[in-house]
């Protein structure tokens, strides 16, 4: 007490025990904020992202093409980037020749479980070894488990050269439907 006046004197050690622990629990939460940025981001990341647009693939000289009467087994490669992983697939397509002469060119795999559709010579149509569906030349459904005929894919002519834009399709289904591309949810109806 202060003898003089009969006031109590402030207690000196009380206001600076405060003031650290003011500016302690202030740097603890400036450390949490700055170490959970990197968490903050981890879980918005999926969000945010795409993965790559779908490239154009060369199917080979369209001069080579032009005298087909049969469809013909092309292998195709596949980029694609996928997070921070980009790899590079080979994958199976048929080129066709449409009544009208035009190059169209069909996905190798069974929209109904995803093997791998193979062209019977003999037989002339496509037909896939697990469960036995049956293809016409131009991709649409004979018979078997297959709910849709086979998937066309976009194609067209750049420098000569016979151009693919692979994608990947939801199977089991009797719609045509993209996958493997975020953003890309839109459907295509083909006549079964």
């Amino acid at each position: 007490m202060d003898s003089a006046l009969g006031t109590p004197a402030p207690e000196v050690g009380a206001t600076r025990r405060s003031y650290l622990g003011w500016l302690t629990a202030l740097c603890t939460a400036a450390a949490g904020a700055v170490l959970s940025v990197p968490l903050v981001r981890f879980l918005i990341y999926p969000m945010q992202t795409q993965t790559t647009e779908v490239k154009w693939s060369d199917a080979g000289p369209v001069s080579e093409l032009q005298s087909i009467t049969d469809p013909v087994q092309r292998t195709i490669k596949v980029e694609q980037v996928d997070g921070w992983r980009k790899s590079v697939l080979d994958k199976v397509v048929y080129v066709t020749k449409a009544p009208g002469g035009q190059l169209s060119v069909l996905s190798a795999v069974c929209p109904h479980l995803g093997c791998s559709v193979q062209w019977s010579a003999t037989k002339h149509t496509f037909v896939c070894p697990c469960h036995t569906a049956v293809f016409q030349t131009d991709g649409s459904r004979v018979s078997g488990p297959a709910p849709r005929g086979m998937d066309s894919l976009a194609a067209e002519v750049q420098n000569g050269r016979l151009m693919v834009r692979y994608q990947y399709f939801r199977q089991l289904v009797p719609t045509k439907e993209v996958i493997g591309q975020v953003g890309a949810a839109r459907k295509e109806t083909r006549n079964a």
